[in-house]
């Protein structure tokens, strides 16, 4: 994939578009969003290869089961299945699996319960010189070296980071051929976590989730760039329903208090119902600690059909979709020439909230709406207090009597 859009910008409030409300109103009411569900985590590892292993996320409702199953398997992908009861479970065959003939290896049963299926893979790692950029958005980017292939990764155990606590896991690896030594002392690390209600992480940007989502936050830490001012990307592959691609969306708010200086949302929304969705932040960071001074642009490029023989493969995906006929792909770049970078401290992260249903929409926060109830009621104050000194100076001027 190549090419890349520079986001439009803009002020205006977060509204539902039509999509969505079409959605809302056709979803069946069991998968509507649920405020709780019931969320449990497990590792189903290959016992002959303990880092060959599959993090399956489980979200059971009233009338609804959400599976997500994540795999370091090939590239990082992940499976997002919704189904209409809340018996459904996940079946997995790791000899199908491992084999070169795949179809079958994993299933969610029972299969005339599903209701909604798509996947996401992350491809490819790629890296820019930005020396001789001018800004962000420029066509082509610099010099671009050779991309770091996910599926050519050597990913961690997956079950010593299991915190069933948070509801979270880590995928963490290196390129398993490393001539330059970039990945000496650093690592790509894919953090996902469940929620079985609504709220806000704690940490920028800080993404509206419900139930019905999970994120994923991406970390690069460590790694040697090849430039100065490397820029970083990564590449995204996603399974259309039908002929056409998830179509992409950009939301407007004037309300930053949850990601500082930044008024837009974007997502991708797959076109059957209940739809999936992936919703983000068009900002990385460059410290740990996410800050306004550590805010850098992501920028997206326009989803595009690719034949899916030209991206590395997911056993994952070939198990589970058996046919892959409608393949979009999708890059994000991270970073301008100028700015908080990676070179600044060795250091990228970008959130992304999956899920499926009607995604999550931001209304303004308290902050906010203080702000405007003082702003619109100061000058209402002020008109009534004016009219109440008109009156009663009215007033005294009525009662007053000639000494005469």
């Amino acid at each position: 994939m190549s090419g890349y859009e520079k986001p439009s910008r803009g002020w205006g409030f977060c509204a539902l578009s039509p999509v969505l409300l079409s959605l809302l109103m056709a979803a069946p009411l069991g998968l509507l969003g649920e405020e709780t569900r019931q969320v449990s985590l497990k590792v189903i590892s290959n016992g002959l290869d303990f880092s060959q292993n599959l993090l399956h996320i489980r979200a059971v409702g009233t009338n609804s089961t959400l599976h997500y199953v994540w795999s370091s398997l090939g590239p990082p992908a992940v499976l997002l299945v919704a189904t209409n009861t809340p018996n459904s479970t996940l079946s997995v065959n790791w000899s199908l699996l491992l084999s070169s003939d795949p179809d079958g290896g994993l299933m969610v049963l029972p299969e005339e319960s599903i209701q909604f299926s798509s996947a996401l893979v992350f491809t490819r790692l790629f890296e820019f010189d930005s020396t001789n950029m001018s800004d962000a958005a420029s066509r082509p980017l610099g010099k671009s070296y050779p991309p770091y292939s996910l599926a050519n990764f050597s990913w961690n155990n997956i079950t010593d980071s299991l915190d069933p606590a948070t509801l979270s896991a880590t995928f963490r690896g290196h390129p398993i051929r490393d001539p330059t030594g970039a990945f000496t002392n650093g690592s790509l690390a894919f953090r996902v976590q469940a929620f079985s209600t609504s709220g806000r992480p704690a940490q920028p940007p800080r993404l509206l989730h419900s139930a019905d989502t999970c994120q994923l936050d991406v970390a690069l830490v460590g790694a040697s760039p090849r430039g100065n001012r490397s820029l970083f990307g990564l590449e995204v592959a996603t399974l259309g329903q039908g002929p056409g691609c998830p179509s992409m969306q950009e939301q407007h708010s004037i309300d930053d208090e949850y990601a500082p200086a930044v008024f837009q949302l974007d997502q991708l929304l797959w076109g059957s119902l209940p739809s999936g969705f992936m919703q983000w932040r068009p900002v990385a960071f460059s410290q740990k600690r996410g800050s306004r001074d550590s805010a850098m642009p992501c920028q997206s490029s326009p989803l595009q059909p690719t034949l899916a023989y030209l991206l590395p493969q997911s056993p994952i995906v070939r198990a589970f979709f058996k046919t892959q006929d409608h393949s979009c792909a999708f890059n994000l770049t991270f970073g301008a020439s100028t700015g908080p970078g990676y070179w600044d401290q060795h250091y990228l992260s970008w959130s992304v909230l999956l899920g499926v249903g009607t995604p999550p929409v931001d209304a303004l926060s308290p902050l906010v709406l203080g702000i405007m109830a003082v702003a619109l009621g100061a000058p209402a104050l002020m008109l009534l207090a004016g009219g109440l000194l008109l009156l009663l100076g009215h007033k005294r001027d009525s009662e007053y009597q000639s000494i005469n």
